[in-house]
């Protein structure tokens, strides 16, 4: 049988898609196929001690196939989108002078741009009195006026980035005011961009079926202990305002340990939240024309693989062998 491995040289295999849609199940498989590792592009899988709610990939699965960018943060620091590429550049060398594919895995788009189009990202350090004023600032006036400050400041970047989305409302912020320039204009493609060949893949699901998993992926996560896990990182004394603690699940059910309401309240929001975090994601993603889509809907896992080696093979193997 002629090898299903490629050729690794400086070639890129990128799965993406919303939660809960099964890219993790899918990637394990694929990567025992096509001889490679695992680079998780997760802003939240980062972070040590979070790990039912990011629903990190289990031991079993790490043991078949080796994950890089799991764990690598304490919970209470920031992790940078410009640490994230560093530490994934590091990554994807490493796997490739051992002659694996690197085999790039998430739902954060941004983290997958930083590699696929070699973002050159401004150098700016967080700020974390001027973050703590902006979070004040948006306390005070409401939901949206930081997004409204910064369409007057970048509009492009407002333009990106959903009024939801605080986290990243307060980066562009930040580094506007720091800088004088907009993030619009600083974060370009070509700060180093990866050489030769890209295969993205999407996994995509018909909607209903995707909302079912993850209202079902939220009661797993219940029954998993994501109570406990929250419970540990507020006793840890990592600061509600910390990226972790603002992220899906962890900030839903702190809510409901400080008493701001019930505990089937925080499982509601939490699905609401996760149902409207899988809608972006697609947004986001669509607008790449470089994916392949491949839609999950009625398929086995087996298919989705073989499906997805497909498109992997047929793009890498345009480029020759190594």
């Amino acid at each position: 049988m002629v090898s299903e491995r490629i050729a690794a040289s400086d070639r890129l295999a990128v799965l993406c898609g919303p939660t809960a849609v099964g890219k993790t199940a899918v990637a394990v498989a694929l990567a025992e196929r096509m001889g490679a590792e695992i680079v998780a592009a997760d802003s939240r899988a980062v972070y040590r001690g979070a790990d039912v709610g990011t629903a990190k990939p289990t031991m079993e699965e790490r043991r078949r196939v080796r994950h890089h960018l799991l764990d690598v943060a304490d919970p209470g620091e920031a992790f940078t989108l410009a640490d994230y590429q560093r530490l994934a550049r590091l990554a994807l060398a490493d796997i490739r002078a051992r002659g694996l594919l690197p085999l790039l895995v998430g739902g954060t788009g941004l983290y997958i741009r930083a590699i696929v189009d070699g973002l050159s990202l401004p150098p700016v350090p967080p700020d974390h009195a001027l973050r703590a004023a902006l979070e004040a600032d948006e306390s005070v006036h409401g939901p949206g006026h930081l997004h409204a400050r910064l369409a007057v400041l970048d509009p492009a970047a407002s333009a990106r980035i959903h009024p939801r989305n605080l986290r990243r409302v307060i980066r562009a912020m930040e580094v506007v005011l720091r800088t004088g320039r907009p993030i619009s204009t600083q974060q370009r493609q070509g700060g180093g961009a990866v050489a030769g060949a890209v295969a993205m893949v999407g996994l995509t699901i018909e909607r209903t079926q995707l909302y079912r998993r993850v209202d079902a992926r939220v009661e797993a996560q219940m029954a998993s202990g994501l109570e406990e896990e929250t419970r540990r990182l507020l006793d840890r004394g990592v600061p509600l305002a910390a990226p972790i603690m603002q992220a899906l699940g962890y900030k839903e059910i702190a809510g409901w340990l400080l008493g701001s309401y019930a505990a089937a309240e925080a499982v509601r929001r939490l699905k609401r939240n996760t149902r409207r975090y899988a809608k972006r994601q697609l947004t986001w993603f669509r607008r790449d024309a470089r994916i392949h889509w491949v839609d999950a809907t009625g398929l086995t896992q087996d298919s989705v693989v073989e499906r997805v080696h497909a498109i992997m093979n047929s793009t890498l193997s345009i480029y020759g062998e190594a």
